[in-house]
């Protein structure tokens, strides 16, 4: 089975040895994201919304760059700084999908990357 990296300019570069995304078969991972703007390299973290929102947007992009959409992902991992920002996240999380929501965890963790709030990882199939 072959592996190809997945990468666009329209997320945020890694900031480690990893990629954004990698596909092997079928099967697409989906490095975890934070609210880096790709633009600016800043940080979005006005509040827990915005954050969010510059989260799904990144994942949106990689989504696009892998040449598929929301609706390919079967698995998603939430982490969180604080498990009372569950219902802020779970809302805008949710905007993103049509309805066939993929399997998923929510997990309160003690730090994340560069001390956000939110990073999000996700699975996705090439063809349902």
């Amino acid at each position: 089975m072959m592996k190809q990296i997945i990468k666009t300019d329209k997320a945020p570069a890694p900031i480690g040895p990893y990629n954004q995304a990698i596909k092997a078969g079928e099967t697409i991972y989906l490095s975890g994201q934070i609210a880096i703007n790709p633009q600016t390299g800043n940080l979005v973290t006005d509040n827990i919304v915005a954050e969010t929102h510059q989260v799904m947007q990144n994942i949106k992009a990689i989504l696009e760059a892998s040449k598929i959409s929301f609706e390919h992902v079967v698995k998603t991992t939430i982490f969180l700084s604080d498990m009372a920002l569950f219902a802020a996240v779970n809302e805008v999380y949710g905007s993103y999908f049509s309805g066939d929501y993929p399997a998923r965890e929510t997990i309160a963790v003690k730090g994340l990357p560069k001390n956000v709030h939110v990073e999000i990882s996700m699975i996705a199939l090439q063809h349902l």
